[in-house]
């Protein structure tokens, strides 16, 4: 697609389209006959990077957990000839589900024993990224951004210096055997940056090329601190739910609660974006969606796109006529009077939950 635009993937030497296929809904909300559909417009639109895990679909649970890497894998056995012109990343998950790997947190050996299954679940033998769902210890993610939520000064430092050093030789190990090209973090902060950065230099191990982290229009607390980091460090950085869960899509507003959508499933941290100064800032941005004359979805993806720092964004949809809208707001340029009405919701509002 000509209107594609692609990005080096942090320090690694792969281009990646500035939109990348999130899969997480596939096998709850999606048939793979939905997958099958979405992957062929996605790619037809010139998308070449897919993002995947071991825990999805969501909501999590022991009767779907890897559904939705096999029904990626069931798209590549039919497809092997499109598998060396995408850029496929998946997941190891962290420790708190009791039906993976007995709730045990990310160590050497949970990186051996997930990749190889996420290998054969995906059909393919090697990942391009393998990242680190979320890290061992608490962090400030998923609604835990508040002073009183998460104690810094309660984590044991040398603990989770150790523990990574760890991880780092499993991920090490997946590399000299090539069933992983690179490697990348998620939920992370800038402290767990930083210090991979250090151990993978004293450890002589290739450096983490991505991050992928919650960003959007309700949701900023990763501007300006850690998107310095990963622009100054050459991370790539990745924003997941750019729509807030949807939210942004205006699907919400007043209480609405569309049949199938997301927020009628029972949600594991419950619904903890539905807060008022969310509701607020949504009902602004629809507001300016609409003089700008696209839809709220495509001034949320529009915007994250331009955000300097942000290399792919991460949209997942679960029709395709959502995916077509979505995949369309990434050619929009948004114009200095749009880009200034947001602002000016932004300051009021840069965290809406």
């Amino acid at each position: 697609n000509v209107d594609m635009q692609f990005n080096k993937l942090g320090g690694s030497d792969l281009s990646v389209s500035d939109i990348c296929l999130g899969t997480m809904t596939w096998g709850i909300q999606n048939t793979q006959q939905d997958a099958d559909e979405q992957l062929a417009m996605a790619i037809e639109h010139g998308v070449n990077f897919i993002d995947t895990a071991e825990m999805y679909p969501v909501p999590p649970n022991d009767k779907t957990y890897g559904d939705t890497e096999r029904i990626l894998g069931n798209w590549l056995a039919r497809n092997q000839s499109s598998r060396d012109s995408l850029v496929i990343m998946t997941k190891v998950a962290g420790s708190g589900l009791s039906y993976i790997r007995e709730g045990g947190p990310i160590t050497a050996s949970a990186v051996e024993t997930a990749l190889n299954d996420s290998l054969s679940r995906l059909n393919t033998d090697y990942v391009d990224v393998y990242q680190l769902h979320w890290p061992n210890r608490v962090t400030p993610h998923f609604g835990k951004h508040w002073p009183d939520r998460t104690n810094p000064t309660k984590i044991d430092k040398q603990q989770e210096i150790d523990g990574m050093r760890d991880i780092l030789t499993g991920i090490k190990k997946a590399l000299d055997a090539g069933k992983i090209r690179h490697w990348g973090l998620s939920d992370d902060t800038p402290w767990g940056i930083h210090t991979f950065l250090t151990l993978c230099k004293e450890m002589n191990i290739p450096l983490p090329v991505s991050i992928q982290n919650e960003f959007s229009l309700l949701h900023l607390k990763d501007w300006p601190y850690l998107i310095e980091m990963c622009a100054l460090e050459n991370i790539a950085y990745l924003p997941w739910s750019p729509l807030a869960t949807g939210m942004l899509s205006g699907k919400y507003m007043n209480g609405d609660r569309p049949k199938d959508s997301r927020w009628t499933l029972v949600q594991r941290q419950g619904l903890f974006r539905d807060k008022e100064p969310a509701r607020e800032a949504t009902a602004r941005y629809v507001e300016i969606a609409k003089r700008a004359k696209i839809t709220p979805s495509q001034l949320a993806l529009a915007w994250c796109k331009q955000v300097p720092g942000v290399t792919s964004t991460i949209i997942g949809a679960t029709t395709t006529n959502q995916l077509a809208e979505n995949l369309s707001a990434f050619s929009l340029n948004l114009d200095e009077s749009t880009l200034k009405q947001i602002g000016e919701v932004v300051r009021r509002h840069p965290l809406g939950y």
